[in-house]
């Protein structure tokens, strides 16, 4: 990994600077347009209230922090030693490929037909 970027576990305890990171385009703003119930509109209201920001505000720090865990669920995991020693040693030794994988292997892809 280059030197400048930050690694998953660093992304984790510091996630808004891995989101910024990923971003190209320097600090512009842009708009997204909602079209949502009046029920769930009043809820977002009442939770926003209650934590002293404007809508918009928490939308977006809402919105962020659920993108940041989708993003981190798909790249970071953590294991104790006892479980991580076992997953290394399954990465370092992988079953012998049995007759289904072998079938599997043998066949032409379905893009190729």
């Amino acid at each position: 990994m280059a030197k400048n970027r930050s690694s998953s576990t660093e992304a984790f305890g510091n996630a808004g600077a891995a989101v910024a990171e990923r971003s190209s385009v320097a600090d512009t703003k842009g708009s997204i347009n909602l079209r949502i119930e009046a029920n769930t509109r009043q809820l977002i209201d009442d939770a926003a209230a209650i934590l002293g920001k404007t809508r918009t505000e928490f939308m977006i720090e809402t919105a962020r922090q659920h993108a940041i865990d989708v993003l981190l669920d798909q790249r970071l995991f953590v294991l104790d030693t006892k479980r991580y020693d076992a997953f290394v040693h399954a990465l370092d030794n992988p079953p012998a490929p049995g007759p289904k994988l072998r079938s599997l292997l043998r066949r032409a892809p379905a893009w190729q037909k």
